[in-house]
């Protein structure tokens, strides 16, 4: 089905006007310690005791996915393009890049209200809306039936990439694009377009990464401002 999906959606992707980026490419991390993000983990309200799960190892950011939480950037963005470079080091798991970040905890009493790119071994790229919603191309396909969508507990909130097979085995390092710019999302990984959509009803916001599932290392996010727009497209 997703192949079938990824035909329409790249015939889509070329109708629309793609970004011109800025060369001012900086990393949202120095890789020395956590400055300029904030962590927000309900687990260490209850508890002093309990350590954070972020944390700067061998120059890597690392997510050691308990307790469960997110690393959220203290400024807001919008109109850019970000690029991570992750791996899961030891055994596949969940974690995901929210964009479009604002209100905390808005979702079972942890994740703020955003869209979720998904890194979740697998599934890397899958859309998830968190109190925010998007719309792709066949959308029934991808996220089943329309009176079932939603952005709040208990909806239908998933909503499927276009490919498989674009992540590389355990423990080697992927390259995930996404670019925003107005209400309009891409992902790529490892060079392979694997999700777009548009109407998203944020536009700017934080950037937070989940400490969910499993361990995960970042050695790269690096964000490119985007000032225009082109008529072509990638």
């Amino acid at each position: 089905m997703k192949n079938f999906i990824f035909t329409s959606c790249i015939a889509a992707t070329m109708l629309c006007g793609a970004a011109n980026v800025n060369a001012q490419t900086r990393s949202l991390f120095n890789f020395k310690d956590l400055s300029g993000w904030h962590i927000d983990v309900p687990a260490m309200d209850k508890d002093k005791n309990v350590s954070s799960p972020f944390l700067v190892r061998n120059g890597v950011v690392v997510s050691l996915a308990n307790p469960q939480g997110h690393l959220i950037t203290d400024a807001s963005y919008e109109n850019y393009r970000l690029e991570v470079q992750y791996r899961f080091p030891a055994k596949p798991g969940n974690c995901g890049v929210l964009v479009f970040a604002s209100t905390p905890r808005v979702l079972y009493g942890m994740f703020p209200k955003s869209i979720e790119v998904q890194l979740q071994n697998q599934d890397a790229g899958d859309f998830w809306c968190i109190g925010e919603d998007i719309t792709v191309p066949d959308m029934e396909k991808r996220r089943g039936p329309k009176s079932e969508w939603g952005a709040v507990d208990g909806k239908k909130r998933r909503i499927l990439n276009l490919t498989d097979g674009s992540e590389k085995p355990l423990g080697e390092w992927n390259t995930m694009i996404i670019e925003c710019v107005g209400n309009a999302i891409k992902v790529w990984v490892n060079g392979d377009l694997v999700n777009y959509g548009t109407q998203a009803t944020a536009s700017k916001g934080q950037i937070a990464l989940q400490a969910e599932g499993s361990e995960v290392e970042f050695r790269k996010v690096d964000l490119t401002p985007i000032k225009k727009f082109s008529e072509k497209g990638h």
